[in-house]
């Protein structure tokens, strides 16, 4: 028992000590790619886990810093065939990645285009020498015609094609094998048949002379650096979201410092710097607002398309956009602590993790190009010994199998579809913590709804004002405010800033007093004033007749009645609740419309929280829940056997949310409810919440059919080539087409919700 508690005790200090980074890797290519690098990193001691990504070509490593350094992992990896690019001093989120990616797209637009060049002559030439009517109108021999395709050909298997020549060198070395493999085992085989039978025909006999492929070894280089091409187009667009998100990030801020204001570079930016912002600036960091008044666009990182009213004391954002109004605010969050760095982190994470059903594809790609071989060989050797048709059509058979095998699409199918998917869900304010979260939501069967701050807007709210005999409504605000200026309660912050939306004039009371518990009594514009409960007008000797129905009624409907009182009479009653959110009925329904079960789950007491039920249609209510008890609740709903989602907002929600199978957080809420959660709705309403679950299918759908696109080529082809009906050229074509299919089908993602 002993040895026991001292394992945990060890694991939890290892646990302690771990570091999480996300790296840019190089020279992937292929699902096998992935494989083997996991591999190389999983095999090192220190390291706890590994997620390498094809779509984004970065491995996320979790490792002891304590046992294990970057180093070690560079040279793992290095010794794998593939290079781990290491951080920079000083290096932004997705910065190195960006440029890397840059530079790796442009010199493969450059191999293809160099490429391209020389493949157009020689499918000209070949095509003219083909045949006896073309072939008389060469000034040139045979011969001669074949060795000027040799010189052609060469520089485009050994100059454009070298990649792939480079990666069958690192596989072999590791006794491993991937898409490099088949395309340099495929190309390398026709382009060395057709150089013997130019340079060494007798080696062959003469009968071969005329049986050259470097048309097919060209254009199948071609065919696949186009296809790689159009690929790294369509995965440079499938990350735009981690570029708009940091692209709203200023590269100055306007710092006030000795009195005297300052352009600085943000890095210089330090917590506690007052920051001026003028009209049209982006504000440069999370802070508070010391001086003016000003609405902010903030759909860039909540989603939420309305401007947000911001004054003094009121927190705001960086790298949102002051609209109309000068602020001064007081840095809080600089650098990679602001939301907008916490956000792309997040988004990067998600993109980079992967999905249960990812599991699939990476078990079929360790076995997959070595059985792919083995059918190569097969029918090469069936065709010659058996078939009959000799050397020549048999090599063809071979080639044209490696080609169409390529597992790029498979490689590709889940995490295009996971990096779009989540940078959808950011551009729509749906934060998602990892693709296994996002696959989960798909299968939620019960959502269970904290009721303050998330089917409410979690502040009081004056709902209505109901003057009694001989009174209007202005004349009871204006004396109610009077008093209730000098009081701290919500209640009393409520009336206040109801009074004031409408345009109500505040007055000062001659005497005040404020009394704990039932409410506040002084004297304005001469007159008694008593502002709360009824047992506060009764101690006051202020009689109620026919009233007390109309508070019965605020009661039935979960709403607190505050009384006004004027020189001894019943003024007037105001009703205040924790009003439901705009949109909470819709969302409920729509979800209901779903098939999901909607539990509210509240501490009101069964009155409060049956009215808020009724006006939304949640399907089941708990009432009378102590915060510590959020979690029991949500564990008994488990026990029915459903998959649930607890959505709520606050630190008390935060066990809650880590019970359930999906905690989903209120981005408006608290911190800590937004780092327990698996998702999080940056804009605070429930739709966001429709649309995150939603979006999970959706993409879990895209993923079903890339990894079917995907199966289907090779399905298909790889039996259509073995059987000698697929030529080599049209192959690579097709695989080609299959991984561009893949990733534009992901890119479909990018329209949902708009």
């Amino acid at each position: 028992m002993k040895g026991s508690e001292t394992e945990k005790t060890m694991a939890g200090q290892r646990n302690r000590h771990m570091q999480t980074l996300t790296l840019p890797v190089e020279g992937m290519t292929c699902a096998s790619c992935v494989v083997r690098v996991e591999k190389a990193l999983k095999n090192i001691t220190g390291v706890q886990d590994v997620s390498v990504n094809l779509a984004s070509e970065k491995a996320r490593i979790e490792f002891d810093p304590t046992r294990v350094t970057l180093d070690q992992l560079q040279k793992a990896v290095s010794d794998s065939g593939y290079a781990l690019i290491l951080p920079k001093e000083g290096e932004g989120v997705g910065g190195s990645t960006d440029a890397l990616k840059d530079d790796a797209h442009r010199r493969l637009k450059n191999e293809f285009i160099f490429s391209l060049e020389l493949t157009v002559p020689i499918m000209a030439l070949s095509m003219l020498s083909m045949f006896e009517s073309t072939a008389a109108w060469l000034p040139l021999s045979l011969d001669m015609t074949n060795r000027i395709l040799l010189v052609l050909t060469t520089p485009v298997i050994f100059l454009s094609g070298r990649r792939f020549f480079r990666g069958f060198w690192a596989a072999t070395r590791h006794r491993t094998a991937d898409m490099n493999t088949l395309v340099a085992v495929g190309t390398g085989s026709a382009y060395a048949y057709s150089a013997m039978a130019v340079l060494f025909p007798e080696l062959l006999g003469s009968a071969h002379l005329h049986h050259v492929y470097f048309d097919t070894t060209a254009t199948i280089i071609t065919l696949i650096l186009l296809g790689k091409l159009l690929e790294s187009r369509a995965k440079n667009r499938a990350s735009d979201a981690i570029k708009r998100l940091m692209g709203l990030q200023p590269k100055t801020a306007r710092v006030i410092r000795d009195g005297v204001e300052h352009d600085v570079p943000i890095e210089d930016v330090v917590v506690g710097d007052r920051i001026v912002v003028r009209p049209g600036e982006k504000i440069p960091v999370d802070g508070v607002v010391l001086d003016g008044a000003t609405s902010v666009d903030e759909s860039m990182v909540t989603g939420e398309s309305m401007p947000v009213e911001k004054t003094v004391g009121v927190r705001v954002i960086g790298g949102t956009i002051n609209r109309n109004g000068s602020i001064t605010l007081r840095a809080r969050a600089v650098g990679k602590d602001t939301l907008l760095a916490h956000i792309a982190k997040l988004v990067e994470d998600a993109q980079g993790s992967k999905a249960p059903i990812q599991s699939l594809a990476d078990q079929i790609a360790s076995v997959f190009v070595p059985i792919v071989i083995g059918i190569a060989i097969l029918s090469f050797l069936l065709w010659y010994f058996i078939g009959g048709i000799g050397f020549t059509a048999s090599l063809v058979n071979f080639i044209a199998v490696l080609i169409i095998a390529c597992p790029c699409a498979l490689g590709l199918a889940t995490p295009t579809a996971i990096m779009v998917g989540t940078g959808r869900g950011a551009a729509l304010g749906v934060l998602i913590k990892n693709a296994e979260s996002l696959e989960r939501a798909r299968k939620i069967q019960t959502v269970v709804l904290d009721k303050t701050g998330t089917i409410t807007e979690g502040k009081p709210s004056v709902t209505d004002v109901i003057p009694f005999d001989g009174y209007d409504e202005p004349t009871i605000l204006q004396h109610a405010v009077a008093l209730e200026r000098k009081s701290e309660h919500p209640l009393g912050e409520a009336i206040v800033e109801y009074a004031r939306s409408r345009g109500i004039s505040f007055r000062e009371p001659e005497a005040f007093q404020s009394l704990t518990g039932f409410g506040v009594a002084g004297v304005v514009d001469g007159v008694t004033v008593v502002v709360g409960n009824a047992a506060l007008l009764k101690d006051n000797a202020v009689h109620l007749n026919g009233e007390d129905a109309v508070l019965r009624n605020f009661s039935d409907e979960g709403k607190t009645p505050v009384l006004v009182a004027i020189n001894g009479r019943p003024a007037g009653v105001i009703a205040i609740a924790d009003r439901v959110k705009a949109g909470a009925r819709e969302a409920i329904s729509r979800l209901k419309q779903m098939g999901l079960e909607v539990v509210m789950i509240t501490g009101d007491n069964e009155r409060t929280a049956a009215s808020i039920a009724a006006q939304v249609g949640v399907d089941r209510v708990i009432a009378g829940v102590l915060p510590q008890d959020k979690a029991r609740h949500v564990q008994a709903i488990q026990a029915e056997r459903k998959i649930v989602a607890m959505v709520g907002d606050g630190i008390n929600d935060a066990p809650a949310l880590a019970q359930a199978d999906v905690g989903i957080a209120i981005g408006t809420g608290t911190d800590i409810a937004m780092e327990t959660a698996d998702i999080t709705l940056m804009r605070g309403d429930l739709m966001s919440l429709v649309h995150a679950i939603r979006l999970s299918a959706a993409t879990l759908r895209t993923i079903k059919q890339n990894l079917f696109w995907a199966f289907i080529y090779n399905v298909i082809g790889i039996p259509l080539a073995a059987f000698g009906v697929l030529n080599p050229m049209i192959a690579a074509a097709a695989m080609a087409f299959s991984s561009v299919s893949v990733v534009s089908n992901s890119l479909r993602l990018k329209r949902f919700g708009s």
